[in-house]
Order: C-alpha cells, then structure tokens, then sequence
C-alpha cells in the first residue's frame, strides 16, 4: 500500500509541470488561430484584387455565353428565312373519252 501513496506523491510532485505544459500549449493553439486572421487583415487588397479579378472573370464568362447565344440565334433566324423553292405539284389530268368530228361545218362531240 506504502507504494501505491509514493505513486501519488509522485503524481503531485509533477502536476505543476503538467499544468505549465497545458497552459504553454493552450497559449501556443491561441496564438496560431490568431495569426491567420491578423495576416488576413494587414493585406485585404490581395483578397480584394482575387475577387474583383473573379468577378471579372465571370462578367467575360458571361458576355461570352451571352454573344454565343444571340449568334445562334442569328443562325436559325437566318436557315428559318430561307426560301425552298418547292416544284410545283404534279396534277394528274384526266383525259376526255370525247371525240370530235367535223361534219361539214358543223363540229360533233360524242363522249362515253
């Protein structure tokens, strides 16, 4: 049992130590979040610039797409204007079983 209380004694002895590291450490995490958001914040004209040359990607991107569209369009208007000359119907006729004669001056038709 005397061993199990030496351990503790020990234990106790090295708590100060545990605690300094705890508190080193919880300093140095805090310090690092810090740091990123403090560089962020001397230079917001890179950002600025990094969006605005987005923004301005995307308005290219767009005026792009958009002059495409309206070409397109301009295709089909002009395939739609287009006249196809079309050959005029084939009309069968009927032919007349009437003949004609000529009796004198007189003409005589006789049809079946």
């Amino acid at each position: 049992m005397n061993r199990i209380f030496r351990g503790n004694g020990r234990m106790s002895e090295r708590r100060p130590s545990v605690k300094l590291a705890s508190a080193l450490l919880a300093a140095v995490f805090v310090a690092g979040l810090a740091l990123p958001a403090s560089a962020q914040v001397l230079n917001p004209a890179a950002k600025s610039n990094a969006l605005i040359q987005q923004n301005d990607l995307q308005i290219l991107q767009n005026r792009i797409q958009r002059q495409q569209f309206q070409q397109q369009q301009q295709q089909y208007r002009a395939q739609d204007r287009v006249i196809v000359q079309q050959p005029p119907p084939v009309v069968p006729q009927v032919r007349s079983s009437c003949q004609t004669q000529i009796i004198g001056n007189t003409a005589v038709s006789t049809c079946r």
